[in-house]
């Protein structure tokens, strides 16, 4: 496909009795919660498999529901040649990135303090195995940022391993919105909202604030009538209270890039820009008339 559409990509499983397929997040959440996915025979599916950005434990076994075939997620990136782990499709764990590969090592780095840390503390992800770039072409010092002596690559994921050895992506460290001093994920805050049944599609991004620095507020693309203080209260009755919303703006859909990608930056830019201009209390807030996209 020259470029994505959902109707086309069903299409085409049902064409062709596709069994395998790699997708990204937001193809997940269309296959879990969009009416168009029952015109389609997707019977031929025995495995779908999600990257390119962290996946919500919920939205994840909702696609597995309905598609009735497993829904796995990896890990990978341009700088480890492709992958760095996955889920073994015999031994699945819901909202995990998966296991390393072979020959592939693991470190979750304190990003403030450069030590180790153990197992279910969130840290920034360092990776050595084989598949490691050997560095960027004619660019010394951004090889020299990534690569750290001793064959480690810092990916610039926060992420934490459990007991068992399966990786589970948080966010990238770059995108943590800062709380009061606190790291807020917006991640983590993306998937809560997508597991609601309302929503099509969300981004949160930081929105600039005289007394925090900076809050949490959501663009937020929607299949049914919701309200902006339902989708707030969703949210903070999951969530620690520094994490809760400050804001929701409906929109028609979140862009993204041709291959899924959450164009995060727009957003940001777009926060920034009309708070510059004195507009900052233009977004929804919790008990305000709420539009439907």
């Amino acid at each position: 496909m020259p470029r994505f559409d959902l109707a086309g990509f069903l299409g085409l499983i049902q064409e062709y009795r596709a069994t395998f397929s790699i997708v990204v997040p937001p193809v997940v959440l269309g296959l879990a919660g969009h009416p168009m996915v029952d015109d389609y025979d997707l019977s031929s599916l025995r495995l779908l498999g999600c990257g390119a950005a962290p996946l919500g434990a919920d939205v994840e076994q909702r696609c597995a529901d309905r598609l009735g075939c497993p829904v796995i997620q990896g890990f990978g990136m341009t700088e480890a040649s492709a992958a760095l782990a996955i889920v073994p499709p015999d031994a699945p764990r819901a909202g995990s990135a998966g296991r390393l590969l072979p020959g592939t090592e693991a470190r979750i780095v304190d990003p403030v303090s450069g030590g180790d840390l153990g197992p279910g503390r969130t840290g920034e992800l360092w990776a050595r195995g084989p598949q490691v770039m050997r560095g960027y072409r004619n660019r010394p010092e951004a090889t020299a940022a990534t690569l750290v002596p001793g064959g480690w690559l810092r990916t610039g994921d926060l992420c934490y391993v459990d007991a068992d050895g399966y990786l589970f992506v948080v966010d990238r460290l770059k995108e943590l919105i800062k709380y009061k001093g606190i790291q807020v994920a917006p991640a983590e805050l993306e998937a809560l909202l997508c597991a609601h049944p309302a929503v099509a599609d969300a981004a949160v991004v930081p929105r600039p604030d005289p007394e925090a620095g900076e809050v949490p507020v959501a663009h937020v693309a929607t299949r049914s009538q919701v309200s902006a203080a339902e989708l707030e209260a969703w949210v903070a009755g999951r969530v620690a209270p520094y994490k809760r919303l400050r804001g929701i703006r409906f929109v028609d859909q979140v862009p993204r890039s041709p291959t899924g990608k959450l164009l995060r930056r727009m957003l940001v830019e777009a926060e920034r820009a009309e708070v510059e201009a004195g507009r900052g209390a233009g977004a929804e807030r919790a008990g305000e008339p709420a539009g439907v996209a």
